[in-house]
């Protein structure tokens, strides 16, 4: 493995501005996935965040620097929200949703606006909650819920565009595994009983998630910390996980379809411990195909067997035949 040093389009280091490796690690992740850069390189965006954004996302695609400052984008962030300051470090999960939240948000008002000259019958709420972000990132979860008392079935649905995974204790496992105890049947007992309305008062239940729109990229968030003895300690489980033919179709409302196989496009690593530890991104290049890990401002190019590692916290995975609807 050699460092890259060639200005090649996205393939651009991001400056650290003082604890912010949670920062970028996300944002290589998101500015290696061509469907958004193809729409940020377009300047459809609008507000203030989308807009830093966007620059960002220019300047780590014209191939003219070896590394940039993030500064712009950052303190439009940090403005909303203060947490993500420079000088401590965050988890890269909250960040990423942040960071998604943000955009539709900015992203939202232009797609409303758009919907408006073209149908003027078209009622706002409806429109409201479309941008790229929810057309790439959104998923749809259905829970059925079951009375084990009078056996009335309910469904309640549920957006996401995070997913967040449990991990089995064991020391190694498969992505499989944590999807598997993700969409496994539970029972609802003791505090955490629901109120049927049918029976009229708390009874316990069954609930099975089950997934009913698949995203086109659908993020996998890796839930490694967790409370151990009234502290928040860290999981080392190696998890192992497909760089391609990730079948979700057996979690999906109709199992057995072909189109919910998914690609792996980005990975975000943690290694060390919960205060101190470090983020870096291994992600595609979506002209080469090569991979890359982006360590701040390092970029090494690496073969596709590193791509696997006991240090995932983030996987991004692309839905092989776009786009992906169930």
């Amino acid at each position: 493995m050699e460092e890259t040093q060639s200005q090649c389009p996205g393939l651009t280091g991001l400056r650290n501005l003082g604890n912010t490796c949670y920062m970028n690690a996300i944002l290589q992740c998101l500015c290696s996935l061509p469907q958004l850069v193809e729409y940020f390189l377009s300047g459809k965006e609008i507000g203030q965040s989308a807009i830093a954004f966007g620059c960002l996302m220019s300047d780590m695609w014209l191939g003219e620097f070896d590394c940039v400052s993030p500064e712009a984008f950052h303190s439009v962030l940090e403005r909303r929200y203060p947490a993500f300051r420079k000088t401590t470090q965050q988890d890269a999960q909250e960040f990423l949703i942040c960071v998604l939240n943000e955009l539709h948000e900015a992203l939202k008002v232009r797609a409303h606006e758009r919907r408006c000259v073209t149908d003027a019958k078209a009622s706002r709420e409806s429109v409201s909650e479309t941008s790229i972000i929810t057309q790439l990132f959104e998923g749809q979860l259905s829970y059925e819920i079951t009375c084990l008392e009078c056996k009335t079935t309910t469904e309640r649905p549920e957006s996401f565009t995070v997913l967040s995974l449990p991990v089995p204790s064991k020391s190694v496992c498969s992505l499989g595994d944590c999807l598997k105890c993700f969409f496994q049947q539970d029972t609802l007992t003791w505090n955490n009983q629901i109120h049927c309305s049918w029976c009229g008062t708390k009874q316990d239940a069954v609930v099975k998630a089950t997934i009913t729109k698949a995203p086109q990229i659908i993020i996998f968030h890796l839930k490694r910390f967790e409370w151990q003895d009234k502290h928040k300690g860290k999981l080392s489980t190696t998890i192992c996980y497909p760089l391609s033919n990730l079948d979700l179709s057996p979690y999906t409302a109709r199992p057995g379809r072909r189109d919910a196989e998914y690609s792996l496009c980005a990975v975000v690593n943690h290694s060390g411990f919960l205060d101190d530890g470090h983020y870096t991104a291994f992600c595609e290049h979506s002209v080469t195909k090569n991979w890359y890990r982006f360590d701040d401002d390092h970029i090494t190019e690496i073969p596709n067997s590193l791509v696997q590692t006991d240090t995932a916290y983030l996987l991004f995975y692309t839905c092989q035949g776009l786009p992906c609807t169930h």
